[in-house]
């Protein structure tokens, strides 16, 4: 084990940083990284390395979400409101039942497998949106019209509307059943979590504040609490819908409000160890990938990632009616809104560790998403904000 997280580390690492310096998102270096050293082409690694992704994906999801809530200005969200609520949900349902569509014309699966495939491509990803829009806010880009914290805030709640719907078709196919209470359970979940989230939030500032340790110590600590509303979630399962990830990134919205300090300390200790864990994450969905099954899926899976691009355009543009935003903003949020990822490397492979028959069509289709659509945000983000947003 110990040879395999040398091997993860330092050939990680050393794609990151080629694919960085000619241009593109080190995490594509990370994950063409894991795929070169899987077992299914150089077997440089074992596969028990395998047997710590699990874990691995919701660190990194708890990780992903912390970062997205302590970046977050309450006051600045009040502004952006209506717009930031409907960009949560608005593309993603748009792009996901286009995705069941067209994914079951093109692959032959059923309309179960279709709405886990759908919902694992339908999110935005966290680790392209969340860097690029906290520099827009540090260099004012849109700030006038507040469009960085609309967009953070619209991607941050767009991914857990997205697991949502992935944990209730994976329930379904796996022998749970849906009703209309499964789906009445989702605003309940999020208003419950919203709760949680102010109440633990609250206290923890409280702590901090009187507490004095370590930047890294608080944010260890912040961490073990998200692990314990995690538990939470699990024990209250059958008694309230609760989502803990949604309290999660409403904790880290809090801190901010009730201390902005203590949230941007917390914010540069999370951004340390996200580094350690958006490495395993990317390499082992690496390791994970039978490129066998990527061939197969190839061209088809490539014109149903681009069709859900359209239909996830259209979405955000739908979002955005009767908003103040001109045309080049808009274009730019379409844009911003584009790149999937971190949610993809979390929840692509979980079909297949269960045991699915479509498992390795779905994580196929997540690398060859990830492939495409990383590079193509980024570049099309860093390129135009300049051109396509106002600088305050």
């Amino acid at each position: 084990m110990l040879t395999d997280i040398a091997i993860i580390f330092i050939f990680g690492i050393f794609m990151a940083y080629i694919f960085e310096k000619i241009g593109l998102a080190p995490i594509i270096g990370m994950l063409i990284a894991g795929i070169i050293i899987s077992p299914n082409q150089l077997n440089l690694v074992s596969d028990e390395i395998i047997n710590i992704s699990a874990n691995l994906r919701q660190i990194a999801l708890v990780a992903i979400l912390t970062r997205a809530g302590l970046s977050l200005s309450f006051d600045k969200l009040k502004k952006v409101g209506r717009p930031a609520i409907f960009l949560s949900f608005i593309p993603a349902s748009v792009e996901m039942l286009a995705l069941i569509f067209f994914s079951k014309k093109f692959f032959k699966i059923d309309t179960i497998d279709a709405g886990i495939m759908a919902a694992v491509l339908a999110a935005v990803s966290p680790a392209i949106v969340v860097p690029r829009m906290i520099k827009l806010i540090d260099e004012e880009y849109g700030a006038d019209k507040n469009i960085p914290q609309m967009i953070l805030a619209g991607a941050s709640v767009d991914d857990v509307f997205v697991i949502v719907f992935f944990s209730s078709f994976l329930a379904l196919k796996t022998g749970g059943s849906l009703s209309a209470m499964s789906f009445f359970n989702i605003p309940i979940s999020i208003a419950s979590g919203v709760i949680l989230g102010i109440i633990v939030g609250k206290i923890v500032a409280v702590i901090f504040e009187k507490v004095k340790m370590n930047d890294i110590y608080k944010a260890m600590v912040f961490v073990g609490t998200s692990f314990l509303m995690l538990r939470l979630e699990k024990l209250l399962e059958n008694y309230l819908a609760l989502s803990a990830l949604i309290a999660i990134m409403v904790a880290g919205i809090t801190i901010n409000r009730e201390n902005t300090k203590l949230a941007n300390d917390l914010l540069a200790s999370y951004n340390r160890l996200w580094k350690v864990f958006e490495l395993f994450l990317f390499v082992l969905v690496g390791i994970s990938v039978d490129l066998a099954y990527v061939r197969e899926a190839g061209f088809l899976a490539v014109i149903l990632i681009l069709l859900g691009l359209i239909f996830r355009m259209v979405g955000v543009n739908i979002s955005l009616i009767k908003t103040n935003l001109n045309k080049n903003e808009r274009i730019f949020t379409s844009f911003a809104y584009l790149p999937k990822a971190t949610v993809q490397a979390a929840i692509g492979p979980v079909a297949l560790q269960m045991g699915l028959a479509s498992g390795n069509l779905i994580l196929s289709v997540s690398v060859i998403a990830i492939l495409l659509t990383a590079p193509l945000g980024a570049i099309l983000t860093d390129k135009t904000y300049k051109k396509l947003l106002k600088k305050s």
